[in-house]
């Protein structure tokens, strides 16, 4: 269950809201999307030939894994982590995830399902961080450690593994474009100094034309289709993440 802060109950209260309703509305949103994945899953096993038409009812089948990568609201969940860039600022999200996957196997029957955690690896590599980025070095760095902590659990020895994900990060996309975004930096700060009259957007295409190669350009222009927190929607970060995943878990079936 939720637990509710005193401030915040006491600040509701002193604003007149309807303190019981408030905890009634968190009390039905509390594990919701918990309960609606296993109503999902449990769609799907009852009915398997409607997303396999080819599956053999004899042959049955097996939870072979399970892989969660997830947690970027959490690493930002300033209030709820109120000393989250500190070591041990996440603990309370390291015991919340072992008890996630004690959760998900009771739940699901599979008692010994192999689970692969995906540490948020956003950015990359944190001590390869660019400078404008460095003030979240700490909060990320003491998140992934959290996510990754429940795989040296002892109960979890042999069928819990971290996946570090911050390994395929693409450095060179995120140099080109922080390289990229100095150049327009450059070119709109020279336009409201009035030291430059011409077309902005021209001018920077100049700019970048100039720095850049053919195949820089390639990489900036079809690089990246999304924005950080989302791997920059890059095929080549994601397969790669994709790929581990797959091999990790196999390895874990193995065991």
């Amino acid at each position: 269950p939720y637990s509710f802060r005193d401030s915040d109950l006491e600040k509701w209260a002193a604003a007149g809201k309807d303190v019981e309703q408030i905890k009634a509305e968190k009390l039905a949103a509390t594990g919701l999307y918990y309960r609606l994945m296993l109503e999902h899953i449990q769609k799907v096993l009852t009915d398997v030939k409607r997303v396999y038409p080819d599956y053999d009812p004899g042959a049955g089948y097996k939870l072979a894994g399970f892989v969660w990568f997830q947690g970027w609201n959490d690493m930002v969940a300033g209030d709820e982590y109120p000393n989250r860039s500190q070591p041990g600022g996440y603990d309370a999200y390291s015991v919340n995830l072992a008890h996630f996957i004690r959760d998900m196997r009771k739940d699901l029957e599979a008692p010994k399902m192999p689970f692969v955690i995906g540490v948020m690896g956003a950015g990359g590599p944190v001590e390869l961080y660019p400078k404008e980025s460095q003030r979240y070095a700490s909060t990320h760095t003491e998140f992934r450690k959290a996510m990754a902590a429940p795989a040296d659990l002892p109960e979890f020895k042999g069928n819990v593994t971290a996946v570090w994900t911050e390994k395929y990060w693409d450095m060179e996309l995120t140099d080109l474009r922080t390289e990229s975004r100095k150049i327009e930096q450059d070119v709109k700060k020279l336009k409201e100094q009035g030291k430059f009259d011409g077309d902005v957007n021209a001018e920077i295409a100049k700019r970048k034309s100039a720095t850049f190669d053919a195949r820089q350009i390639e990489i900036l222009t079809n690089g990246a289709s999304n924005a950080e927190f989302h791997y920059l929607g890059s095929a080549k970060i994601l397969g790669q993440i994709g790929k581990a995943f797959a091999d990790s878990l196999f390895e874990l079936m193995k065991d």
